[in-house]
């Protein structure tokens, strides 16, 4: 990784360590945002909360 090349001399094992996770998370593949997708995710929400009366307001 080149970017463990461009820490600051100040940084701490911790905060390289933070730095090169969220670097990690940022370059996973992420979830299609919107269209058939959401809406079959909203509506498997909302029927598994039909059988728990105790999971609404």
């Amino acid at each position: 990784m080149t970017m463990a090349d461009d820490a600051p001399p100040s940084e701490t094992p911790i905060q390289k360590a933070l730095r090169l996770k969220k670097a990690a998370i940022a370059a996973k593949p992420k979830p299609p945002r919107g269209g058939k997708f959401q809406r079959e995710q909203a509506a498997a929400a909302q029927s598994s909360a039909k059988s728990k009366p105790w999971m609404s307001r």
